[in-house]
């Protein structure tokens, strides 16, 4: 036969637990959520590449106050070049053919370098959300095809513009 105490005892254990595991799912969430995107580039060595292009726009599409770029890991064997200027979105985009401010980010390796190379940036958009990217940059020879092995969706148009 088994004491009363014990099941009491369970059940006071698990009601003061209850809180703690229930957030348990939600805390994992916002730890992952608050978690760095990792994206690779292969590029030319000596040859600039813009990395991120962040557009002031809100989710409605409306104008909003102008991004920030802030570099929390520098390139090793590379330099930054931060840029502004305006665009206009591309068809595709979630917000078709709307000019906006954009901040920009450029990195362009030492000359003759080749290997790896990292750059770490934290992005506050127009919604006030700051999200960081870590960029994994493979420089190979002058010759190398450049551009992003992740399909390069940082919202903006990325062929005519200087930015």
């Amino acid at each position: 036969m088994t004491s009363p105490i014990r099941p009491t005892l369970a059940l006071a254990v698990l009601m003061a637990a209850g809180p703690v595991l229930a957030a348990g799912p939600a805390l994992a969430q916002v730890v992952l959520a608050q978690a760095a995107k990792v994206r690779e580039h292969s590029v030319a060595s000596g040859k600039q590449v813009r990395l991120v292009m962040v557009p002031n726009l809100k989710k409605d599409c409306s104008l909003g106050p102008q991004p920030e770029l802030k570099v929390t890991g520098a390139p090793k064997n590379g330099a930054l070049i931060q840029r502004a200027g305006k665009v206009k979105t591309p068809a595709t985009y979630r917000c078709p053919n709307v000019e906006a401010n954009v901040q920009a980010l450029f990195y362009e390796s030492k000359a003759g370098f080749t290997g790896s190379d990292e750059v770490t940036v934290e992005i506050k958009g127009t919604d006030g959300n700051v999200s960081t990217q870590t960029i994994k940059l493979t420089v190979g020879a002058a010759g190398t095809k450049e551009g992003p092995k992740d399909g390069g969706k940082d919202g903006a148009k990325k062929d005519s513009v200087d930015l």
